[in-house]
């Protein structure tokens, strides 16, 4: 009945700043099956999930809320944590750290620039 998860739907306030983490921090790449809509956003394909972000301008830019490994987020498998983690390092990124998780698999945890959190794992 079901065939996997199609896209998962992200609000950014600044596209600009987003694209910068989404591309040149974590790599993901742009894809062009976006159709023209009358607002602002992007669409990345990773792997056979698309990640779609959405540009809303009345998104409240306040205060981030804490980086929490419960909170609301996405996850992403990744071929290399290590690769992940230095990218994130090198931009100089906050992350959560779980390399001995319950779950039998090492977890990195980061906020983009809007606080949405993303979990990589390996």
């Amino acid at each position: 009945m079901y065939n996997g998860i199609h896209h998962v739907s992200l609000e950014v306030k600044k596209l600009k700043k987003a694209r910068a983490f989404y591309e040149k921090v974590v790599g993901f790449q742009v894809s062009p099956d976006r159709p023209d809509f009358d607002f602002d956003g992007i669409w990345y394909q990773i792997g056979n999930t698309q990640l779609h972000l959405i540009v809303n301008e009345g998104l409240d830019e306040g205060k981030k809320p804490p980086l929490n490994s419960r909170a609301r987020h996405f996850a992403v498998r990744v071929d290399s944590i290590d690769d992940i983690l230095a990218r994130l390092e090198k931009a100089g990124y906050c992350y959560l750290n779980k390399p001995t998780s319950k779950t039998g698999w090492h977890q990195v945890f980061v906020q983009d620039p809007d606080g949405n959190i993303i979990e990589f794992n390996a």
